[in-house]
């Protein structure tokens, strides 16, 4: 991480923007920050905390204290700090919550904290955060370090300088973990951990899925009775002997279903022998039944006989009609059609005589022919002459609407030039107006200031009076509580004289003069005497007296200071005064944005303008070309309606139209096509008909009928015929198929007993019983056998697979306990720390090297992994090996001096390490507020050196100290400086 810019608007001390430029001290690479105490110089590395965390270094939770107290009330507070974090170039600029004056209404508002983050992309600066949520978020992101991790590597602050070296493992392992990225570690112990917890997990649902496979087994070998003799109770935890014992009793399973095996197929020859002995029985029973039945069907089918020959007959009859079937259709077919042609031709005679009396039809149909096609060509211009009519009518509406519109734009354009013109006077009228608008803005802002601090005033004035008045009662009671104290003091001295003299004894010496004589002494006071207690007691009241004027005397001069300050501001003119002129300037203001904003307006409507006059004489130039092509189109359509018009007169003759005159034509043509046609299907019917009434008596003659009559009574259709032979030639079949089973039946049923069949069926039935009892009891031995198979080869895998997970689990746990920093590890260090130590083992040896120098060689930073008590995380402890000594002692035992140089030795390693790492957060600036004050002479020059040997590695060092000798040394300067009226300002000297 590098800084390059730092501006600080109206924050700590410093009211008018103050400018840090980091980039130009790295020509140098140590750069002093000096100035008077209380200038602001640790304010530059309050600005650099503020802007990237929102916080500052020395307080917490101040962030209404970072506001300059210089700052007027309508001056803004802002940070903005660009650095520079991998490739990335930032920005980030921060407002803390502050009063300010309300816009509207008088009073004071909160202006709420703001936060921008922006990146340059090279073309400028692009936003990526606008609230300071969001740009806190980012900046974790981006940083990698929160703000007490960027005190102990960047910003070594004032009380936090030495918190690193002084600080306890658990804080340098979350430093060190956000540094050099290490969470992975964690997460793979955390993923060790639960892949031991989930083997453990397996490996107790193994033992749980053997045990449970084994109380089935035994459960269904108790139930089985294949338990068999035992030399005693087996322990429930010896899984091998109850494994044992269950393969015992498989054998005896098996054996069972051997023995049921040939049970059963004894049981089943039985039972087939009693079933094939009942199957005889039975045959025979059933001959006697359908010998009965036979005998019955018998004298059914003899009573069916007569009718059997009756459909024999009405059969063969059917069969010779059929010779005369189509003879018979053809006549009355050829006879129907006739009847219809002779009717046919009837009514069109009568249709024909009407319209044309005694006129020949075919030769009236002739003549019509010829007539109907050319008066249909005839009816095509008509439709045509009325299509072109209409388009006439409509092209004429067409030219009288465009010429109207030629009219119309031609006025349009010929108002153009005048418009243009009273826009162009209008819009400079309103830009002489708008130029003033800067100028009636500064006047307007400069009023409202005006206007504020004459309120200031005007409010200061009351509380001026009363500070003023409370300044003068302050100085009269201290004036008279000074009184008081004199005339105390007055009449204790006058009343000594009197207090001597009381005491004066007779021959004894005065305590003044010393003489024993006491000719005129004093007399004693008339009134109470005055002790040290009165006195003592009326000079506290003086003092405080004197403290409360001083107080009310400081508070009027401020107050007066105040006061003269706002008068000044405000030109020593009133609030009323003003008020309205500050009206005024913001009536002329907002008539100079009306202005300015009706000048854009005007500019767009001059636009706009000339937009339409254009887009108007493009569509003049289409509209007359419109009109001339009506114009043209219209003579072309009157001529051709013209010779259409005369032939359609022609080919109307007396009619109202020659569509007309085509209805009539055609009706009447197709009145004689009609009768003609008639005529011809009457004639063809006739010949029809004669020749197969011809046909039909030829084909009786030949034939057993006597006319047509007797032939058509005798038809039978398709499927009669049938019926009446299927009927026939069952019949025969059914007598000759019974006549034989008659026969076969009587010869087999000569000695059969009906009652061996219930004998035999008796003896299938206990058969069959002592069959299903066999099978079920093979079922029941196989389906036991083969269970405790199953269960026996389940347990033999559970057992086997538990095996495995032990050895398993076994590893896994050693290995996450020891990375865990559990036992057997005897450090207690898990594996992040561990690799946090090793890389602490590196920042002490960078730092080393500094210290060695820093110290003269005395004072060496040792890194410790010692286990740590009361069951402490170990490996990250630092000692101090001091070799005046030869022992290692707590960095907590070293002085104030020897701890700043072993910290800023630790932070310059640190930033070392850090920075060489890939990937790791690089620390290219480094700031050190304070310490060198506290090293002698010589030390503070090997300090310095140390501190100068950083220019090769490219960073760059600021160094807050109000140490001589530094000043001496460094060239390159921040110096802070704090001006006459109070606020400080920043220079770069030595650049």
């Amino acid at each position: 991480m590098k800084l390059h810019r730092l501006d600080l608007t109206g924050f700590g001390p410093f009211r008018e923007t103050q400018t840090v430029d980091f980039d130009a001290f790295d020509g140098h690479g140590v750069f002093l920050i000096s100035g008077r105490t209380g200038a602001g110089k640790s304010s530059i590395l309050d600005g650099v905390s503020f802007a990237l965390y929102g916080s500052v270094p020395r307080y917490e939770g101040g962030e209404r204290r970072l506001r300059s107290d210089h700052s007027f009330l309508g001056d803004p507070t802002e940070v903005v700090l660009e650095f520079t974090q991998g490739e990335r170039r930032l920005r980030v600029t921060r407002a803390p919550e502050y009063e300010r004056p309300a816009k509207r209404g008088g009073g004071m508002t909160v202006e709420p904290q703001r936060a921008v983050l922006e990146e340059w992309t090279g073309g400028g600066w692009l936003g990526l955060a606008a609230k300071p949520r969001e740009v806190a978020q980012f900046l974790d992101e981006i940083l990698g370090l929160n703000a007490q991790q960027f005190q102990q590597v960047i910003l070594l602050a004032q009380n936090k300088f030495s918190r690193f070296l002084l600080a306890t493992a658990a804080e340098r392992q979350s430093l060190l973990r956000t540094l050099f990225g290490t969470r992975r570690f964690e997460r793979y112990e955390e993923e060790l951990e639960t892949r031991r917890k989930a083997l453990q997990r397996e490996l107790e649902t193994a033992g749980e899925r053997t045990r449970t496979l084994l109380e089935l087994a035994e459960r269904l070998v108790g139930q089985r009775d294949l338990e068999g003799s035992t030399s005693g109770e087996i322990p429930a935890n010896d899984l091998a002997r109850r494994r044992d014992a269950v393969a015992v009793a498989g054998e005896r399973a098996r054996y069972r279903v051997e023995a049921a095996e040939r049970a059963r197929a004894e049981a089943e020859a039985a039972a087939t022998a009693e079933e094939q002995a009942l199957s005889a029985a039975l045959a025979h029973a059933e001959r006697l039944v359908a010998l009965d039945a036979a005998r019955h069907e018998w004298a059914r089918l003899e009573a069916a006989r007569p009718a059997i020959d009756a459909a024999r007959g009405r059969l063969h009859r059917a069969r010779e009609a059929e010779a005369v079937r189509a003879p018979l259709d053809a006549v009355a077919r050829t006879e129907e059609a006739w009847r219809d042609a002779v009717e046919e031709e009837r009514s069109a005679r009568e249709a024909w005589e009407e319209d044309a009396g005694d006129a020949d039809p075919a030769a009236t149909l002739e003549a019509l022919t010829g007539d109907i096609a050319r008066w249909t060509e005839a009816l095509a211009d008509e439709e045509q002459a009325a299509v072109a009519s209409a388009t006439i009518e409509s092209l004429a509406l067409d030219i009288e609407e465009e010429t109207e519109r030629l009219a119309t734009f031609d006025a349009q354009q010929a108002q153009i030039p005048a418009e243009r013109e009273r826009l162009e006077r209008a819009r400079d009228a309103a830009r002489t107006e708008a130029a003033q608008l800067p100028a009636a803005e500064a006047q307007q802002a400069e009023l409202q200031d005006r206007l504020a601090a004459a309120r200031e005033a005007a409010s200061l004035a009351g509380e001026l009076e009363n500070t003023e008045r409370a300044y003068l009662a302050a100085s009269e009671a201290a004036s008279q509580a000074a009184s008081e104290v004199t005339a105390l003091l007055q009449r204790r001295v006058a009343d000594r004289a009197g207090e001597l003299a009381a005491a004066l004894v007779d021959g004894e010496p005065c305590a003044v003069c010393g003489s024993t004589s006491h000719p005129a002494p004093a007399s004693a006071p008339q009134h109470p005497a005055i002790d040290d207690d009165a006195v003592a007691q009326a000079e506290e009241r003086r003092d405080a007296a004197r403290e409360a004027e001083l107080q009310a005397a400081n508070t009027a001069r401020a107050v007066r200071e105040r006061h003269a300050a706002a008068t000044a501001r405000s030109g020593g003119r009133g609030v009323d005064e003003l008020t309205e002129e500050e009206a005024d300037a913001g009536e002329q203001v907002r008539a100079r944005r009306e202005a300015a904003a009706e000048v854009e307006r005007l500019d767009a409507r001059r636009a706009e303008l000339d937009e339409l006059a254009a887009a108007a004489a493009i569509e003049r130039d289409r509209v007359a070309t419109r009109l001339g092509e009506h114009r043209e189109r219209l003579t072309g359509l009157r001529a051709t309606l013209e010779a259409l018009q005369s032939r359609v007169a022609e080919a109307r003759g007396g009619s109202a139209s020659v569509a007309e005159r085509l209805v009539e034509a055609t009706a009447r043509r197709d009145r004689a096509r009609a009768c003609v046609r008639a005529s011809e299907r009457r004639a063809e019917a006739e010949r029809s008909l004669a020749a197969a009434a011809a046909d039909l008596a030829e084909r009786l003659d030949a034939s057993e009928f006597a006319d047509a009559a007797d032939a058509a009574a005798a038809l039978q259709d398709e499927a009669d015929r049938t019926r009446l032979d299927d009927e026939i030639r069952g019949h025969t079949e059914a007598e000759a198929g019974v006549r034989a089973r008659l026969l076969d039946l009587e010869l087999q049923t000569v000695d059969v007993d009906v009652a061996e069949v219930e004998s035999a069926r008796a003896a299938r039935e206990a058969a069959g019983h002592a069959r299903a009892a066999a099978i079920a009891a093979e079922r029941d031995a196989r389906s036991d056998a083969e269970r405790l198979g199953e269960l026996l080869a389940g347990i033999d895998g559970a057992r086997d697979g538990l095996r495995e997970l032990e050895d398993q689990a076994a590893v896994v746990t050693r290995l996450a306990d020891t990375v865990a920093g559990r036992a057997p590890n005897t450090k207690k260090m898990d594996l992040e720390t561990f690799v946090l130590a090793a890389e602490l083992e590196e920042i002490v040896a960078a730092a080393n090297l500094h210290l060695d120098d820093m110290s003269a060689g005395r004072y060496t930073l040792h890194h410790s992994d010692a286990k740590a008590s009361h069951g402490r995380a170990s490996g990250l402890g630092i000692d101090v090996l001091d070799a005046h000594t030869g022992k290692l002692r707590s960095p907590q035992s070293l002085s104030g001096g020897e701890t700043f140089l072993a910290s800023l030795a630790l932070a310059l390693g640190l930033a070392e390490v850090v920075t060489s790492r890939a990937g790791g957060i690089r620390l290219d600036t480094l700031f050190v507020d304070e310490g060198f004050g506290s090293l002698d002479p010589e030390t503070l020059d090997l300090a310095m050196r140390t501190l100068d040997a950083l220019r090769a590695g490219g960073r760059t060092v600021g160094v807050i100290s109000h140490v001589e000798a530094m000043k001496e040394q460094l060239a390159a300067r921040l110096v802070v400086e704090s001006t006459t009226e109070g606020p400080s300002i920043i220079r770069q000297d030595g650049l």
